[in-house]
Protein backbone atom coordinates (compact mmCIF):
# COMPACT_ATOMS: atom_id res chain seq x y z
CA UNK A 1 0.00 0.00 0.00
CA UNK A 2 1.45 3.36 -0.67
CA UNK A 3 2.52 5.93 2.10
CA UNK A 4 1.04 9.10 2.65
CA UNK A 5 3.79 11.65 0.53
CA UNK A 6 4.45 13.27 4.11
CA UNK A 7 5.06 9.85 6.43
CA UNK A 8 8.22 9.88 8.21
CA UNK A 9 10.31 7.11 8.41
CA UNK A 10 11.56 6.87 11.86
CA UNK A 11 14.93 6.27 11.95
CA UNK A 12 16.40 4.37 15.28
CA UNK A 13 19.11 6.92 16.17
CA UNK A 14 20.85 7.60 19.67
CA UNK A 15 19.00 10.17 20.25
CA UNK A 16 15.85 8.87 20.43
CA UNK A 17 17.54 6.56 23.20
CA UNK A 18 18.81 10.28 25.09
CA UNK A 19 15.17 12.15 24.47
CA UNK A 20 13.86 9.58 27.43
CA UNK A 21 16.71 10.85 29.72
CA UNK A 22 14.92 12.49 32.56
CA UNK A 23 11.48 12.08 30.98
CA UNK A 24 10.83 10.38 33.85
CA UNK A 25 12.35 10.59 37.21
CA UNK A 26 14.56 13.94 36.41
CA UNK A 27 15.71 13.75 39.86
CA UNK A 28 17.60 10.65 39.78
CA UNK A 29 21.07 11.00 39.99
CA UNK A 30 24.33 10.19 38.25
CA UNK A 31 26.93 9.91 40.54
CA UNK A 32 30.81 10.01 39.99
CA UNK A 33 33.05 8.39 42.57
CA UNK A 34 30.99 9.70 45.21
CA UNK A 35 32.84 13.16 44.51
CA UNK A 36 30.28 14.41 41.86
CA UNK A 37 26.64 14.07 41.69
CA UNK A 38 24.22 15.12 38.46
CA UNK A 39 20.34 15.38 38.24
CA UNK A 40 19.28 14.21 34.92
CA UNK A 41 17.98 17.52 33.55
CA UNK A 42 21.82 18.59 34.46
CA UNK A 43 23.01 15.23 32.42
CA UNK A 44 20.79 16.72 29.22
CA UNK A 45 22.50 19.86 29.43
CA UNK A 46 25.80 18.71 29.52
CA UNK A 47 25.57 16.33 26.36
CA UNK A 48 24.56 19.03 24.80
CA UNK A 49 27.26 21.56 25.70
CA UNK A 50 30.05 18.44 24.75
CA UNK A 51 28.60 18.27 21.54
CA UNK A 52 28.82 21.84 21.00
CA UNK A 53 32.44 21.73 22.30
CA UNK A 54 32.95 18.77 20.12
CA UNK A 55 31.71 21.06 16.99
CA UNK A 56 33.95 23.64 17.86
CA UNK A 57 36.80 21.47 18.55
CA UNK A 58 36.52 21.11 14.77
CA UNK A 59 34.34 17.39 14.88
CA UNK A 60 32.22 16.71 12.09
CA UNK A 61 29.76 13.98 11.40
CA UNK A 62 31.97 10.76 9.92
CA UNK A 63 34.66 11.70 12.04
CA UNK A 64 36.45 9.71 14.80
CA UNK A 65 36.57 10.72 18.13
CA UNK A 66 38.50 8.32 21.02
CA UNK A 67 38.60 8.64 24.26
CA UNK A 68 41.00 7.41 26.75
CA UNK A 69 38.75 7.69 30.48
CA UNK A 70 37.84 5.27 33.58
CA UNK A 71 34.04 4.55 33.98
CA UNK A 72 32.85 8.07 34.53
CA UNK A 73 30.26 10.56 33.88
CA UNK A 74 32.48 12.22 31.16
CA UNK A 75 32.50 8.44 29.42
CA UNK A 76 28.49 7.97 29.98
CA UNK A 77 27.92 12.01 28.11
CA UNK A 78 30.15 10.75 24.95
CA UNK A 79 28.37 7.42 24.85
CA UNK A 80 25.73 10.41 23.70
CA UNK A 81 27.19 13.23 22.19
CA UNK A 82 29.64 11.95 20.06
CA UNK A 83 27.35 9.58 18.00
CA UNK A 84 24.27 12.25 18.10
CA UNK A 85 26.76 14.39 15.76
CA UNK A 86 27.22 12.04 13.57
CA UNK A 87 31.28 11.00 14.37
CA UNK A 88 31.68 7.77 15.42
CA UNK A 89 32.49 7.11 19.53
CA UNK A 90 36.05 4.74 19.68
CA UNK A 91 36.22 3.31 22.54
CA UNK A 92 40.00 3.19 23.14
CA UNK A 93 41.08 -0.47 25.34
CA UNK A 94 43.35 1.17 27.93
CA UNK A 95 44.97 -1.79 28.93
CA UNK A 96 46.07 -2.77 25.79
CA UNK A 97 50.10 -2.60 25.21
CA UNK A 98 50.94 0.91 23.83
CA UNK A 99 52.00 -0.44 20.37
CA UNK A 100 48.46 -1.90 20.17
CA UNK A 101 46.93 1.45 21.08
CA UNK A 102 49.11 3.29 18.34
CA UNK A 103 47.74 0.49 15.85
CA UNK A 104 44.04 0.96 16.70
CA UNK A 105 44.17 4.53 16.84
CA UNK A 106 45.53 5.20 13.49
CA UNK A 107 43.34 2.08 12.24
CA UNK A 108 40.10 3.58 13.35
CA UNK A 109 41.67 7.13 12.16
CA UNK A 110 40.48 9.10 15.43
CA UNK A 111 40.83 12.71 14.27
CA UNK A 112 40.18 13.97 18.10
CA UNK A 113 41.17 12.24 21.74
CA UNK A 114 39.75 12.88 25.06
CA UNK A 115 42.22 11.73 27.25
CA UNK A 116 42.31 11.20 31.54
CA UNK A 117 44.96 12.87 33.48
CA UNK A 118 46.12 9.16 34.28
CA UNK A 119 46.77 8.27 30.90
CA UNK A 120 48.30 11.71 29.39
CA UNK A 121 52.20 10.16 29.78
CA UNK A 122 50.55 7.30 27.65
CA UNK A 123 49.72 10.09 25.02
CA UNK A 124 53.45 11.89 25.98
CA UNK A 125 54.87 8.46 24.65
CA UNK A 126 53.18 7.81 21.45
CA UNK A 127 52.15 10.62 20.30
CA UNK A 128 54.28 10.75 17.93
CA UNK A 129 53.30 7.77 15.89
CA UNK A 130 49.30 8.77 16.28
CA UNK A 131 49.40 9.46 12.42
CA UNK A 132 45.47 11.21 11.92
CA UNK A 133 44.74 12.92 15.20
CA UNK A 134 44.09 16.74 15.50
CA UNK A 135 43.90 17.48 18.68
CA UNK A 136 43.52 16.25 22.16
CA UNK A 137 40.73 17.21 25.27
CA UNK A 138 41.85 16.56 28.60
CA UNK A 139 39.87 14.87 31.51
CA UNK A 140 40.81 15.69 35.12
CA UNK A 141 39.54 14.67 38.29
CA UNK A 142 41.69 17.81 39.93
CA UNK A 143 40.96 20.48 38.09
CA UNK A 144 44.64 21.43 38.30
CA UNK A 145 47.20 22.87 35.83
CA UNK A 146 48.53 20.77 33.36
CA UNK A 147 52.04 20.14 33.03
CA UNK A 148 52.19 18.12 29.91
CA UNK A 149 54.06 18.84 26.63
CA UNK A 150 50.85 17.73 25.10
CA UNK A 151 48.65 20.65 23.37
CA UNK A 152 45.46 20.57 24.96
CA UNK A 153 42.64 22.42 22.97
CA UNK A 154 41.29 22.68 26.77
CA UNK A 155 40.11 21.14 30.05
CA UNK A 156 36.77 19.36 29.50
CA UNK A 157 34.84 21.00 32.43
CA UNK A 158 36.12 24.20 30.80
CA UNK A 159 35.65 23.47 27.33
CA UNK A 160 31.27 22.51 28.36
CA UNK A 161 31.10 25.79 30.55
CA UNK A 162 31.47 28.71 27.75
CA UNK A 163 28.94 26.48 25.68
CA UNK A 164 25.13 26.33 24.92
CA UNK A 165 22.95 24.09 26.76
CA UNK A 166 21.17 23.53 23.74
CA UNK A 167 22.40 21.60 20.96
CA UNK A 168 20.11 20.78 18.05
CA UNK A 169 20.91 17.15 16.86
CA UNK A 170 20.27 15.94 12.97
CA UNK A 171 18.80 13.09 11.33
CA UNK A 172 20.59 11.24 9.34
CA UNK A 173 21.08 7.24 8.19
CA UNK A 174 19.89 5.20 10.72
CA UNK A 175 22.87 2.67 9.82
CA UNK A 176 25.22 5.32 10.27
CA UNK A 177 28.45 3.89 12.50
CA UNK A 178 28.12 5.03 16.30
CA UNK A 179 30.82 3.27 17.80
CA UNK A 180 33.91 0.64 17.30
CA UNK A 181 36.29 -0.75 19.54
CA UNK A 182 39.24 -3.34 19.00
CA UNK A 183 39.17 -7.04 19.93
CA UNK A 184 42.03 -9.08 20.91
CA UNK A 185 42.49 -12.74 19.44
CA UNK A 186 44.69 -15.30 19.44
CA UNK A 187 46.85 -13.70 16.54
CA UNK A 188 47.30 -10.82 15.18
CA UNK A 189 46.54 -7.20 15.63
CA UNK A 190 43.37 -6.26 17.13
CA UNK A 191 40.04 -6.54 15.19
CA UNK A 192 38.29 -3.62 14.76
CA UNK A 193 34.23 -3.69 15.00
CA UNK A 194 31.47 -1.76 13.95
CA UNK A 195 27.62 -0.73 15.70
CA UNK A 196 25.25 1.25 13.72
CA UNK A 197 22.82 3.61 15.39
CA UNK A 198 19.85 0.77 14.44
CA UNK A 199 21.78 -2.19 16.42
CA UNK A 200 22.77 0.12 19.18
CA UNK A 201 19.08 1.41 19.56
CA UNK A 202 17.72 -2.43 18.88
CA UNK A 203 19.64 -3.34 21.06
CA UNK A 204 18.88 -1.14 24.05
CA UNK A 205 14.89 -1.95 23.67
CA UNK A 206 15.30 -5.74 24.06
CA UNK A 207 17.69 -5.22 27.21
CA UNK A 208 15.23 -3.20 28.93
CA UNK A 209 12.77 -5.42 27.97
CA UNK A 210 14.93 -8.28 28.90
CA UNK A 211 16.20 -7.08 32.42
CA UNK A 212 13.05 -5.42 33.66
CA UNK A 213 9.48 -6.75 31.77
CA UNK A 214 10.62 -10.95 33.63
CA UNK A 215 9.35 -11.60 36.83
CA UNK A 216 12.32 -14.46 36.41
CA UNK A 217 15.14 -11.88 35.37
CA UNK A 218 14.48 -8.98 37.58
CA UNK A 219 17.71 -7.00 37.11
CA UNK A 220 17.00 -3.64 35.84
CA UNK A 221 13.97 -0.97 36.48
CA UNK A 222 13.88 2.67 37.13
CA UNK A 223 14.28 2.70 40.76
CA UNK A 224 17.48 0.32 40.27
CA UNK A 225 20.67 1.95 41.62
CA UNK A 226 23.18 0.74 38.93
CA UNK A 227 27.13 0.61 38.60
CA UNK A 228 29.40 -1.04 36.39
CA UNK A 229 31.92 -3.04 36.88
CA UNK A 230 32.72 -4.18 33.35
CA UNK A 231 35.35 -1.25 31.79
CA UNK A 232 33.03 1.37 29.70
CA UNK A 233 35.37 0.90 27.08
CA UNK A 234 34.65 -2.79 26.75
CA UNK A 235 31.65 -3.89 24.23
CA UNK A 236 29.72 -0.41 25.63
CA UNK A 237 29.72 -1.53 29.10
CA UNK A 238 27.85 -4.59 27.57
CA UNK A 239 24.94 -1.75 26.75
CA UNK A 240 23.88 -1.80 29.87
CA UNK A 241 24.49 2.57 30.34
CA UNK A 242 22.21 2.92 27.64
CA UNK A 243 18.99 0.95 28.84
CA UNK A 244 20.11 2.73 32.56
CA UNK A 245 19.68 6.26 30.82
CA UNK A 246 16.41 5.06 28.93
CA UNK A 247 15.09 4.06 32.31
CA UNK A 248 16.74 7.29 34.09
CA UNK A 249 18.20 4.89 36.68
CA UNK A 250 20.52 6.31 39.54
CA UNK A 251 23.83 5.47 38.11
CA UNK A 252 26.76 5.06 40.16
CA UNK A 253 30.49 5.34 38.23
CA UNK A 254 33.37 4.10 39.98
CA UNK A 255 36.11 5.42 38.17
CA UNK A 256 38.98 2.86 38.05
CA UNK A 257 38.58 -0.04 39.78
CA UNK A 258 39.54 -0.18 43.14
CA UNK A 259 38.33 -3.19 45.28
CA UNK A 260 37.60 -1.52 48.59
CA UNK A 261 36.19 1.54 46.82
CA UNK A 262 33.61 -0.48 45.42
CA UNK A 263 32.57 -1.92 48.19
CA UNK A 264 32.49 1.78 49.87
CA UNK A 265 30.27 2.42 47.01
CA UNK A 266 28.03 -0.74 46.67
CA UNK A 267 27.17 0.26 50.50
CA UNK A 268 26.91 3.62 50.75
CA UNK A 269 24.46 3.89 47.47
CA UNK A 270 22.75 0.91 47.87
CA UNK A 271 23.98 -0.09 44.91
CA UNK A 272 21.19 -2.67 43.42
CA UNK A 273 22.91 -4.09 39.91
CA UNK A 274 26.04 -4.65 38.57
CA UNK A 275 27.56 -6.42 36.67
CA UNK A 276 31.27 -7.90 35.75
CA UNK A 277 33.35 -10.86 34.59
CA UNK A 278 34.09 -13.41 37.77
CA UNK A 279 37.78 -12.43 38.26
CA UNK A 280 36.20 -9.00 38.96
CA UNK A 281 33.77 -10.29 41.64
CA UNK A 282 36.09 -13.18 42.92
CA UNK A 283 38.68 -9.90 43.44
CA UNK A 284 36.04 -7.63 45.13
CA UNK A 285 34.91 -10.51 47.40
CA UNK A 286 38.45 -11.12 48.65
CA UNK A 287 39.42 -7.33 49.16
CA UNK A 288 39.50 -6.48 53.03
CA UNK A 289 36.23 -4.48 52.61
CA UNK A 290 34.47 -7.21 50.69
CA UNK A 291 35.25 -10.09 53.46
CA UNK A 292 33.58 -7.98 55.82
CA UNK A 293 30.15 -6.78 54.14
CA UNK A 294 27.29 -8.95 53.15
CA UNK A 295 25.77 -8.06 50.07
CA UNK A 296 22.25 -8.49 50.49
CA UNK A 297 19.89 -6.95 47.98
CA UNK A 298 22.48 -7.21 45.17
CA UNK A 299 22.61 -8.28 41.77
CA UNK A 300 25.08 -9.05 39.66
CA UNK A 301 25.15 -10.06 36.26
CA UNK A 302 28.32 -12.36 35.17
CA UNK A 303 29.73 -12.72 31.48
CA UNK A 304 32.77 -12.50 30.02
CA UNK A 305 33.84 -16.36 30.71
CA UNK A 306 31.88 -19.35 32.60
CA UNK A 307 31.19 -18.63 36.10
CA UNK A 308 32.49 -21.46 38.52
CA UNK A 309 29.87 -23.19 40.70
CA UNK A 310 32.63 -22.43 44.18
CA UNK A 311 32.92 -18.65 43.06
CA UNK A 312 28.71 -18.73 42.60
CA UNK A 313 28.53 -20.58 46.24
CA UNK A 314 30.50 -17.67 47.69
CA UNK A 315 28.73 -14.90 46.27
CA UNK A 316 25.58 -16.40 47.05
CA UNK A 317 26.49 -17.00 50.75
CA UNK A 318 27.66 -12.94 50.83
CA UNK A 319 23.41 -12.52 49.61
CA UNK A 320 24.58 -12.21 46.05
CA UNK A 321 21.69 -12.51 43.84
CA UNK A 322 23.58 -13.95 40.68
CA UNK A 323 22.50 -14.17 37.06
CA UNK A 324 24.92 -14.88 33.89
CA UNK A 325 24.58 -13.87 30.59
CA UNK A 326 26.69 -14.42 27.34
CA UNK A 327 27.74 -12.52 24.06
CA UNK A 328 30.91 -11.52 22.34
CA UNK A 329 32.72 -8.00 21.58
CA UNK A 330 31.00 -8.98 18.00
CA UNK A 331 27.32 -9.53 19.19
CA UNK A 332 26.89 -6.28 20.94
CA UNK A 333 27.06 -8.11 22.88
CA UNK A 334 23.81 -9.56 24.42
CA UNK A 335 23.33 -13.13 23.23
CA UNK A 336 21.57 -15.22 26.04
CA UNK A 337 20.77 -14.49 29.43
CA UNK A 338 19.90 -16.47 32.78
CA UNK A 339 15.95 -16.15 32.83
CA UNK A 340 14.92 -18.19 35.97
CA UNK A 341 11.18 -19.79 34.93
CA UNK A 342 8.70 -20.78 37.90
CA UNK A 343 9.70 -24.06 37.95
CA UNK A 344 13.54 -22.98 38.64
CA UNK A 345 12.52 -19.78 41.37
CA UNK A 346 10.53 -22.74 43.14
CA UNK A 347 13.51 -24.66 44.00
CA UNK A 348 16.06 -24.03 46.66
CA UNK A 349 18.82 -21.27 46.05
CA UNK A 350 21.91 -23.99 46.22
CA UNK A 351 19.86 -25.87 43.51
CA UNK A 352 19.28 -23.01 41.66
CA UNK A 353 23.01 -22.89 40.74
CA UNK A 354 23.29 -24.93 38.51
CA UNK A 355 21.17 -22.89 36.17
CA UNK A 356 22.33 -19.66 37.53
CA UNK A 357 25.76 -20.78 36.26
CA UNK A 358 24.86 -21.88 32.68
CA UNK A 359 25.19 -19.13 29.73
CA UNK A 360 21.34 -18.82 29.84
CA UNK A 361 18.62 -18.77 27.45
CA UNK A 362 18.76 -16.93 24.30
CA UNK A 363 17.35 -13.61 24.25
CA UNK A 364 14.53 -12.00 22.66
CA UNK A 365 15.28 -11.73 18.70
CA UNK A 366 18.42 -13.52 19.13
CA UNK A 367 18.14 -17.05 16.24
CA UNK A 368 20.77 -19.22 18.14
CA UNK A 369 22.04 -22.66 17.44
CA UNK A 370 24.44 -25.23 17.67
CA UNK A 371 26.58 -26.32 14.61
CA UNK A 372 28.72 -29.65 14.21
CA UNK A 373 32.00 -29.50 12.41
CA UNK A 374 30.03 -31.26 9.10
CA UNK A 375 27.41 -28.19 8.92
CA UNK A 376 24.70 -30.75 10.58
CA UNK A 377 22.55 -28.76 13.22
CA UNK A 378 23.15 -30.66 16.92
CA UNK A 379 19.76 -31.38 18.61
CA UNK A 380 18.77 -29.18 21.58
CA UNK A 381 19.26 -32.59 24.28
CA UNK A 382 21.60 -31.82 27.03
CA UNK A 383 24.46 -33.61 25.49
CA UNK A 384 25.41 -32.67 21.78
CA UNK A 385 27.46 -30.43 20.74
CA UNK A 386 28.73 -28.03 18.77
CA UNK A 387 29.46 -24.42 17.33
CA UNK A 388 27.32 -21.52 18.41
CA UNK A 389 26.23 -19.53 15.73
CA UNK A 390 23.84 -16.84 15.75
CA UNK A 391 21.62 -13.94 13.72
CA UNK A 392 20.47 -11.20 15.67
CA UNK A 393 19.22 -7.53 14.67
CA UNK A 394 22.95 -6.10 16.26
CA UNK A 395 25.64 -8.05 15.59
CA UNK A 396 28.57 -6.74 13.78
CA UNK A 397 28.45 -6.64 10.15
CA UNK A 398 32.29 -7.61 10.22
CA UNK A 399 35.40 -5.98 10.83
CA UNK A 400 36.43 -2.95 9.68
CA UNK A 401 39.44 -3.32 6.68
CA UNK A 402 39.43 -6.64 7.75
CA UNK A 403 37.44 -8.39 4.27
CA UNK A 404 38.73 -12.01 4.63
CA UNK A 405 38.60 -11.82 8.60
CA UNK A 406 35.08 -10.83 8.45
CA UNK A 407 34.12 -13.16 5.66
CA UNK A 408 35.05 -16.13 8.27
CA UNK A 409 33.34 -14.64 10.75
CA UNK A 410 30.04 -14.43 8.98
CA UNK A 411 30.44 -17.62 6.75
CA UNK A 412 27.13 -19.43 5.64
CA UNK A 413 25.40 -16.17 6.61
CA UNK A 414 25.60 -16.84 10.51
CA UNK A 415 27.99 -15.52 12.62
CA UNK A 416 30.55 -17.77 14.42
CA UNK A 417 31.30 -17.71 18.00
CA UNK A 418 33.87 -19.70 18.32
CA UNK A 419 32.34 -21.71 21.25
CA UNK A 420 31.31 -24.95 21.74
CA UNK A 421 28.23 -25.87 23.95
CA UNK A 422 25.23 -27.95 23.92
CA UNK A 423 21.77 -26.80 24.19
CA UNK A 424 19.32 -27.98 26.94
CA UNK A 425 15.55 -29.31 26.38
CA UNK A 426 14.73 -26.55 28.48
CA UNK A 427 16.42 -23.96 26.52
CA UNK A 428 19.64 -23.22 28.70
CA UNK A 429 22.86 -22.84 26.67
CA UNK A 430 25.60 -24.61 28.50
CA UNK A 431 28.71 -23.70 26.81
CA UNK A 432 31.65 -26.36 26.41
CA UNK A 433 34.06 -24.28 26.16
CA UNK A 434 35.98 -21.91 23.36
CA UNK A 435 36.79 -24.00 20.54
CA UNK A 436 40.59 -23.18 21.12
CA UNK A 437 40.22 -24.27 24.60
CA UNK A 438 38.76 -27.87 24.35
CA UNK A 439 41.44 -30.45 25.62
CA UNK A 440 41.99 -33.07 23.12
CA UNK A 441 43.72 -36.32 24.87
CA UNK A 442 43.75 -39.91 23.40
CA UNK A 443 40.96 -39.08 21.10
CA UNK A 444 38.56 -37.18 23.78
CA UNK A 445 37.54 -33.91 24.09
CA UNK A 446 38.05 -32.37 27.35
CA UNK A 447 35.83 -29.42 28.38
CA UNK A 448 38.49 -27.13 30.33
CA UNK A 449 35.66 -24.92 31.67
CA UNK A 450 33.96 -27.90 33.14
CA UNK A 451 37.16 -28.97 35.02
CA UNK A 452 37.87 -25.56 36.29
CA UNK A 453 34.11 -25.52 37.80
CA UNK A 454 34.85 -28.71 39.52
CA UNK A 455 37.82 -27.87 40.45
CA UNK A 456 36.49 -24.27 42.17
CA UNK A 457 34.03 -26.45 44.44
CA UNK A 458 36.80 -27.65 46.51
CA UNK A 459 36.78 -25.25 49.48
CA UNK A 460 40.37 -23.91 49.63
CA UNK A 461 40.31 -22.73 45.83
CA UNK A 462 40.05 -19.23 45.24
CA UNK A 463 40.80 -19.42 41.66
CA UNK A 464 41.58 -21.90 38.80
CA UNK A 465 42.45 -22.25 35.14
CA UNK A 466 43.02 -25.37 33.44
CA UNK A 467 44.45 -25.50 29.69
CA UNK A 468 45.63 -28.20 27.62
CA UNK A 469 49.71 -28.77 27.22
CA UNK A 470 51.42 -30.95 24.35
CA UNK A 471 51.36 -34.29 25.37
CA UNK A 472 53.78 -36.84 22.78
CA UNK A 473 51.38 -39.65 24.04
CA UNK A 474 47.54 -38.34 24.50
CA UNK A 475 48.15 -35.11 22.28
CA UNK A 476 47.25 -33.24 25.28
CA UNK A 477 46.71 -33.12 28.56
CA UNK A 478 45.13 -30.61 31.09
CA UNK A 479 46.96 -28.59 33.10
CA UNK A 480 45.77 -26.65 36.33
CA UNK A 481 46.75 -23.29 37.32
CA UNK A 482 45.47 -22.66 40.99
CA UNK A 483 45.25 -19.71 43.24
CA UNK A 484 44.78 -21.64 46.68
CA UNK A 485 42.99 -20.22 49.67
CA UNK A 486 45.59 -21.87 52.19
CA UNK A 487 49.54 -22.35 51.80
CA UNK A 488 49.12 -26.27 53.00
CA UNK A 489 46.62 -27.32 49.67
CA UNK A 490 48.67 -29.76 47.51
CA UNK A 491 47.70 -30.98 43.87
CA UNK A 492 47.21 -34.57 45.29
CA UNK A 493 44.32 -33.20 47.39
CA UNK A 494 42.79 -31.53 44.81
CA UNK A 495 42.95 -34.82 42.38
CA UNK A 496 41.84 -36.70 45.10
CA UNK A 497 38.80 -33.95 45.23
CA UNK A 498 38.26 -35.01 41.15
CA UNK A 499 38.35 -38.34 41.90
CA UNK A 500 34.76 -37.99 43.33
CA UNK A 501 33.77 -36.93 39.94
CA UNK A 502 35.01 -39.86 38.13
CA UNK A 503 33.56 -42.41 40.26
CA UNK A 504 30.00 -40.75 39.96
CA UNK A 505 30.58 -40.71 36.01
CA UNK A 506 30.57 -37.16 35.68
CA UNK A 507 34.35 -37.10 33.83
CA UNK A 508 36.64 -39.80 33.10
CA UNK A 509 39.32 -40.67 34.63
CA UNK A 510 41.65 -39.07 32.06
CA UNK A 511 40.31 -35.54 33.20
CA UNK A 512 42.18 -35.32 36.42
CA UNK A 513 45.25 -33.50 35.78
CA UNK A 514 48.47 -34.86 36.82
CA UNK A 515 50.30 -31.83 36.76
CA UNK A 516 48.96 -28.57 39.13
CA UNK A 517 50.41 -25.49 39.90
CA UNK A 518 49.72 -23.56 42.81
CA UNK A 519 50.20 -19.84 41.98
CA UNK A 520 49.62 -16.43 43.73
CA UNK A 521 47.38 -15.11 40.62
CA UNK A 522 46.79 -16.09 37.33
CA UNK A 523 47.15 -14.18 34.07
CA UNK A 524 44.20 -12.00 32.81
CA UNK A 525 43.30 -10.29 29.49
CA UNK A 526 42.94 -6.52 29.11
CA UNK A 527 39.52 -6.83 30.50
CA UNK A 528 39.84 -9.26 33.32
CA UNK A 529 39.12 -12.44 31.82
CA UNK A 530 41.37 -15.35 32.18
CA UNK A 531 44.75 -15.48 29.79
CA UNK A 532 44.92 -18.61 28.78
CA UNK A 533 46.60 -17.63 25.78
CA UNK A 534 49.61 -15.83 27.94
CA UNK A 535 49.43 -19.35 29.89
CA UNK A 536 49.82 -21.47 26.92
CA UNK A 537 52.67 -19.73 25.73
CA UNK A 538 54.75 -19.45 29.09
CA UNK A 539 54.27 -22.81 30.11
CA UNK A 540 55.55 -24.04 26.36
CA UNK A 541 58.06 -21.36 26.85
Amino acid sequence: MPAAESAQSYPLLIKQIFSSAGRFEPDNKIVYRGDKSFSYQEFRERVQQLANALKAAGVEAGDTVAVMDWDSHRYLECYFAVPMLGAVLHHVNIRLSPEQIVYTMNHAEDKLVLVHDDFVPLVEQVKGHLTTVDGYIRLSDTGAESTSDVDFIGEYEKLLAVQDKVCNFPDFDENSIATTFYTTGTTGNPKGVFFSHRQLTLHTLNMVGQLGSYDGLPLLRSDSVYMPITPMFHVHAWGVPYAAVMLNCTQIYPGRYEPDKLVELINDYQVTISHCVPTILQMLLACESGQKTQFNDWKVLIGGSALPMGLAQTATEKGIDIYTAYGMSETCPLLTIAHLNKEIRSLPVEQQLKYRILTGVPANLVDLTITEPDGALAPHDGSAVGEITVQAPWLTMGYAKEPEKQEELWEGGRLHTGDVASVHENGFVEIKDRIKDVIKTGGEWISSIELENLISQHPAVAAVAVVGIPDDKWGERPFAMVVPKTAELEAAELQQHLQQYVDNGHISKWAIPEQMQMVDDIPKTSVGKINKKEIRAALSA
